[in-house]
């Protein structure tokens, strides 16, 4: 069974695919971590509970010393009561009393996965899912916390979350509440965490811990572009195929705080969840708060194990899109082409085109609502924009269909403009506070999205517009963060829910439409990579991966995003050159082999193309079809790291059953006259021998893995080579 209790010693064993984690209720009824790493068989394990005497660590009364709580590894960490490390939560009762001692109560152990309610979460079917359920208890207050462990027999992950419940006879408030602790013994580790900017996500940062408190997170109401809602502990010398590193990531969307904090023993403790700067929930008698989930791994393999658990884990447990297992269409989007310079003929012209080069889709972009023109007005006026499209989309979209191509459309739901009839009709929906004055993004202001009418309202309007034409794919974008996050309808003590509503409204617009629309292929976006996270794979299956599409700015981009994130998951198109964020230009064979590692798309005006560039879309075209599934369900194998090393990239994609793998090199920097690079490939069987497509040329895959594979010497920066490779 993946979920063991040994009675006798109190000991929790929980075994997700090769790892194990392990606690214990000790003598006084707390909950002491054990053990968090590879597969355990015994559950001797009670020695690894190290009560200690210590100077100023304060003990319940009636206990003996090392009953202190700031000395020991904790499961969930309370507050105010002898441990003066990060807490997990604070409760506030009426009296401003903050000081909770939860102890165990009781656990059961089940098949299967609940779901969280209004919240994303993993899933599994009974037979590869159990679940430990296990209750805690303040006596004082009445407050309940059940935490919760979902184990995966087939993977190594294990999910975690927390219900605080108020079984008092007075309402409470929640200050904090963490989705989970996770302590260590050791403190000689290294923080990993993924930082960045709009055109810049989620670049790698790596520091060892220090004493103290580190800490990353969001308080811009999305779980941003400068950081995501995921952080890893490496020991140190862990580097991508060797070395232990555990991970976490959490699915939720807004404002999220990671903590990590050594202290004065060497111990470790983590927290991560929402934010609780400006955070506060009012809990009834009688009332539940869910805390979002959080996936945990641990992987003796390096950062290379570790991501191949998040993909594992993310693929077949928490993205359900009916697109999840299917290959997505190839799409151009008139955005980088035309902006908002565009009427029904010029899309047309750009539809012909991309019919005859083989491309799917096309995906109209921000203009076509409203009376838009610039980005200065309209939003929230979810109709069409009659001067640009005559008769609406029906007509366009017939037209589109008729020449073999799908249609898709770009909306920003959760964004008013001042000047629109949305805002004249219902200037009280803006998220402000009144008197204060407003801050602007973009022009544009954030709807309250807390309030069920402003949800009905865009559920009402999206589906008019859905039901109008066949609209297949929806870019959902999100350009500014919010500010005066305050609501009209909130009363003043209850502001402080806002932003976590916001997000639960976010959700509950998606989940409607999903459960009206099943087939509906949603692309994620804010301002690019700007809520790229866990939480959101629940709801869509691809997210832009940033607005720089510039292929060696990507290399860096999506590298680190894949520490966590499948290929599946990442939006990327081949743009125009010089590229429209950094006047780079850039080969366009490279463009192609960057963008083949994510959904793969373009992002450029066709009619523009030169005729050697059409040729080239049509052989990019044909590999996308080719080898996509091997990127979209293979594993994903880092060969360099283009943060230390600055000529070259290499990575490879290799089929499950290890029969075929594409091999993708882009040189960022040539080096004249330079050395041959050859790189060491990783995931064949050694037994087998692979064949080159191109060439014919065949190679031993214990060669390969050990001796390497020569990449041949390219004489242009930016240039790139792809290899695909099949077992003979």
């Amino acid at each position: 069974m993946p979920i063991s209790f040994d009675s006798e010693r109190k000991i929790f064993k929980l075994d997700a695919g090769d790892t194990s984690y392990a606690f214990m209720i000790e003598k006084h009824n707390y909950l002491s971590h054990l053990y968090y790493g590879p597969e355990l068989s015994t559950m001797d394990l009670e020695y690894l509970y190290r009560p200690t005497v210590r100077g100023f660590a304060p003990y319940p009364e009636g206990m003996q010393p090392e009953a202190s709580r700031d000395v020991t590894a904790q499961e969930y960490s309370a507050f105010g009561t002898g441990d003066y490390r990060t807490p997990g939560f604070i409760i506030r009762d009426l009296k401003g009393y903050t000081a909770t001692d939860p102890h165990y109560v009781s656990h059961k152990i089940y098949a299967g996965k609940p779901g969280k309610p209004g919240l994303p979460a993993t899933f599994g079917k009974e037979a590869e899912t159990q679940t430990l359920e296990i209750l805690l208890r303040d006596e004082f207050s009445g407050v309940e916390f059940t935490l919760y462990y979902s184990v995966f027999e087939g993977e190594n992950i294990i999910a975690r979350s927390v219900k605080v419940a108020n079984c008092g006879s007075e309402k409470v408030y929640i200050e904090k509440v963490s989705s989970c602790t996770l302590d260590f013994w050791d403190g000689d580790l290294e923080f990993l965490h993924l930082w960045g900017s709009h055109c810049r996500e989620r670049w790698v940062e790596r520091e060892k811990l220090i004493h103290g408190v580190q800490s990353v997170g969001s308080m811009r109401g999305l779980s941003s572009h400068q950081h995501n809602p995921f952080f890893a502990l490496a020991e140190p010398g862990t580097d991508e195929t060797h070395g232990r590193i555990y991970g976490a990531a959490l699915l939720y969307s807004g404002n999220f705080l990671i903590e990590v904090e050594k202290d004065q023993f060497e111990l470790v403790r983590t927290q991560i969840g929402i934010n609780p700067e400006n955070f506060e929930w009012e809990l009834a008698p009688g009332a539940e708060f869910h805390a979002p989930e959080v996936i945990l791994t641990v992987s003796d393999k390096g950062l290379r194990g570790m991501s191949h658990n998040f993909h594992n884990g993310i693929r077949n447990h928490l993205i359900r899109s009916w697109w999840k297992d299917r290959k997505r269409p190839i799409l151009v989007n008139n955005w980088e082409g035309t902006y908002f310079n565009f009427n029904a003929e010029k899309l047309l012209n750009i539809a012909r085109d991309a019919a005859a080069l083989g491309i799917e889709m096309l995906v109209l972009d921000d203009g076509w609502f409203g009376h838009r023109n610039d980005d200065s007005n309209s939003l929230g006026d979810w109709f069409v924009f009659e001067e640009k499209l005559p008769g609406g989309l029906n007509n366009l979209v017939k037209e589109i269909n008729k020449l073999g191509l799908k249609f898709g459309l770009w909306f920003e739901p959760e964004m008013i403009s001042k000047d629109s009839e949305l805002y004249r009709k219902h200037p009280d929906w803006v998220l402000e506070i009144p008197g204060r004055t407003r801050s602007l993004g973009r022009w544009q202001m954030v709807l309250d999205m807390s309030r069920d009418e402003v949800v009905d309202y865009l559920f009402d309007s999206i589906c008019a517009i859905l039901d109008s034409a066949n609209i297949e794919y929806i870019k959902w974008d999100a350009n500014r963060h919010l500010t005066e996050v305050a609501s009209a309808v909130m009363p003043p003590e209850r502001q402080k829910e806002v932003s976590h509503r916001y997000v639960l409204g976010m959700y509950r617009l998606h989940e409607r439409l999903l459960e009206r629309y099943p087939k509906l292929l949603i692309e994620g976006c804010s301002g690019g990579g700007g809520r790229f996270d866990a939480g959101m794979l629940y709801y869509v299956p691809q997210i832009w991966t940033s607005d720089d599409s510039d292929a060696i700015e990507r290399l860096k981009i999506q590298y680190g995003t894949s520490l966590v994130y499948p290929c599946s998951t990442m939006g990327a198109h081949v743009s125009d050159c010089p590229n429209h964020q950094t006047a780079r230009s850039t080969p366009f064979e490279t463009r192609g082999i960057v963008a083949l590692s994510g959904t793969f798309g373009y992002e450029l005006d066709l009619n523009k193309m030169t005729q050697e560039e059409r040729d080239l879309i049509k052989k990019q075209v044909a590999d996308y079809h080719k080898y996509n599934h091997i990127v979209a369900n293979g594993d994903l194998y880092r060969l360099t790291d283009p943060f230390t090393e600055p000529r070259y990239t290499v990575w490879m994609q290799v089929t499950k059953d290890k029969s075929e793998f594409l091999l993708s090199y882009v040189q960022s920097r040539m080096i004249p006259h330079g050395p041959l690079y050859s790189v060491r490939l990783d995931g064949l069987d050694p037994a087998r021998r692979y064949r080159n497509s191109e060439t014919g040329e065949e190679f031993s895959g214990e060669a390969l893995m050990k001796a390497g594979f020569m990449l041949p010497h390219l004489f242009t920066d930016g240039t790139g080579a792809i290899y695909h490779f099949q077992a003979v």
